[in-house]
């Protein structure tokens, strides 16, 4: 398991969507149990940003704005090889900084689930670097599951510069995590089977 964090704002890190992490950091919408078991998702916040649409495109950005917040998920036990990927995917548009975002719990009635605030945790986040002008009004979560999701999980398009990497890097696409991975190997089978039912 990796020690470092990130906070995502949209298709990577919320908890409606995983599959988009899993498949930038491990080649695969749908990995093991294992594998998932290196990574924690929780609900978060992140204050002083706000996030908007990108003119024609089909994800958001963050942008500075003192008095905003953004809802996200942090994603905590990612390795130097899972953040090289997620560069590659988020683009020369954003840059990659640190900020610190607070942890969301249950608590109250289901309309104020995930309202409790938590710890606060240091984690890095994708801002946004390019001309301000491109950006648009507030990004819809529910508008892009239902007529844009099936696009980012069902092709390899959209990960073809990662793909590409990996492959002339020679880098292991899951660090060591996969089946056939360093890490995994050294993990005997006895480990492997008590190690799934507790992953899950």
């Amino acid at each position: 398991m990796g020690d470092r964090n990130a906070f995502f704002y949209a298709l990577l890190g919320t908890l409606m969507a995983p599959q988009v992490l899993y498949r930038v950091c491990y080649g695969s919408p749908t990995p093991s149990a294992l594998q998932k078991s290196f990574l924690t998702i929780s609900p978060s916040i992140l204050h002083s940003y706000s996030r908007h649409r990108i003119h024609e495109c089909d994800y958001p950005c963050i942008v500075p704005s003192p008095g905003s917040s953004v809802r996200g998920t942090l994603v905590q036990g990612l390795t130097e090889g899972d953040l090289w990927r997620l560069d590659i995917f988020e683009g020369g548009q954003y840059t990659r900084e640190k900020v610190r975002v607070r942890l969301l719990q249950e608590g109250g009635d289901e309309e104020r689930k995930h309202n409790v605030k938590g710890g606060e945790v240091e984690a890095e986040t994708y801002v946004w670097a390019d001309d301000r002008q491109d950006l648009e009004g507030e990004w819809d979560f529910d508008e892009f599951h239902r007529e844009k999701m099936q696009r980012w999980i069902g092709t390899n398009e959209e990960y073809a510069e990662v793909d590409d990497a990996v492959r002339a890097d020679g880098k292991d696409p899951t660090g060591g995590r996969g089946a056939n991975g360093k890490l995994t190997k050294q993990l005997d089978a006895k480990k492997v089977d008590e190690a799934l039912p507790h992953a899950i």
